[in-house]
């Protein structure tokens, strides 16, 4: 018990800074372009040039991660992580902080993908819900600090001292990451080959399960780039403003969504084998009509409210998502397996909903493109259904 303590606490704050260091370079965004002289479509780049990396790389590490020890992996990635963020700092101009974000974007790759299969390997099945949403705190806590410690340092000593900073304790815990041990590698009767990921995506509920998370990271994406601008354009409030409300919706909303959807989804699962697919179809329903009335609420309090709620929606199926993940797939190619999902979910997800919105919002208005957003919670629901009706649902 003592040593999967020390394996959650070691991995979940290895992936709390690994959203801090990512979202860091957000908050500092003002200081680059000022220092650097960078233009809008630079600022734009260097997101883009994360996630790209990011994505790409996980089929790669999640190969190469099933054939080995992966703490090693998880050592690794740290350090490649740190060090990339540490060249931030050091940059003097464009290409060489593009050169260091896409560095970035290899360490968290590498680290995201084996990280969740390798935690929940040390706990039983009926626990995973739970133990991997709290596991997913660190997303919505490590995004919010990200924003808060990279403006703060960067306001009071420059963009230079904030990704310096934020690089410093990934070094540190990539060095207490070399005393995690992968016990189920020596237990491997076989190792994975590439036709494996062929395999995956004809796995019909695997691959109904990414969709299904796909849609939820399409709706998040775009809220998230969004949503301040909307509250600076309806309620006339600043941009300091717009995004101290959003940095409080996303820390509470998002910590309560994902604690809670842990509990449900062990509690539901501990009912009916289906339980991991009732607490993803429950966060679905709500959705849009929290959305909607948002959207259209009069008053500041009602937007936050229901704002607020969808947020704690979005992310009520992060445990139930990644179990269901590690329940569909053979613990010989779950890195695999979780790198088709990080491939999958941002391909369809995120890295097109905040382009899809602002092209709609310069036709029908931004209000009516986020509303429009929110019904991709339709063919969310109807993949989530396909995902239950194709899994051999039986506790195990």
């Amino acid at each position: 018990m003592k040593k999967n303590k020390y394996i959650f606490v070691i991995l979940f704050f290895l992936n709390l800074f690994n959203y801090i260091d990512r979202q860091a370079l957000y908050a500092v965004f003002p200081l680059l372009q000022r220092d650097l002289h960078l233009a809008d479509w630079q600022l734009g780049t260097l997101a883009s040039a994360f996630m790209v990396v990011y994505m790409c790389y996980a089929p790669l590490i999640g190969y190469l991660a099933d054939r080995s020890a992966r703490q090693k992996w998880i050592q690794a990635s740290a350090f490649v992580w740190s060090t990339a963020t540490l060249l931030c700092a050091g940059a003097k101009n464009f290409a060489m902080l593009l050169c260091a974000r896409g560095l970035t974007g290899i360490g968290e790759g590498g680290f995201t993908t084996v990280a969740q299969p390798f935690l929940a390997e040390h706990y039983p099945k009926a626990k995973h819900a739970r133990v991997l949403a709290s596991f997913g705190l660190a997303l919505p806590l490590g995004s919010a600090l990200g924003y808060a410690l990279g403006g703060a340092i960067g306001q009071h000593w420059g963009w230079k001292a904030a990704f310096m900073c934020v690089a410093i304790p990934g070094f540190v815990l990539a060095l207490l990451s070399g005393h995690l041990k992968d016990e189920a590698h020596h237990t491997r009767e076989k190792e994975p080959r590439w036709k494996e990921y062929r395999a995956l995506l004809q796995n019909k509920p695997f691959l109904y399960i990414c969709l299904t998370q796909a849609m939820i990271t399409f709706l998040m994406g775009g809220c998230a780039a969004w949503i301040p601008t909307y509250l600076v354009r309806y309620l006339h409030i600043n941009t300091a403003q717009a995004g101290t409300l959003f940095g409080g919706l996303l820390i509470v909303g998002g910590a309560a969504g994902t604690w809670l959807g842990g509990k449900l989804a062990e509690y539901l699962f501990a009912k009916t084998p289906r339980g991991y697919y009732l607490t993803m179809a429950f966060a679905l329903i709500g959705c849009l009509p929290f959305m909607g009335a948002g959207l259209w609420a009069q008053s500041l309090g009602g937007m936050l409210v229901c704002f607020s709620a969808v947020i704690v929606l979005l992310f009520l199926p992060t445990g139930a998502i990644s179990a269901a993940l590690i329940d569909t797939t053979a613990p010989t190619v779950r890195s695999m397996a979780f790198a088709v999902n990080i491939f999958i979910i941002h391909l369809l997800g995120d890295a097109l909903s905040p382009t899809l919105i602002g092209t709609l919002s310069s036709f029908y208005q931004l209000r009516n493109a986020l509303l429009i957003a929110g019904l991709v919670t339709i063919p969310g629901l109807y993949f989530c259904y396909l995902a239950q009706k194709y899994h051999p649902l039986q506790k195990h």
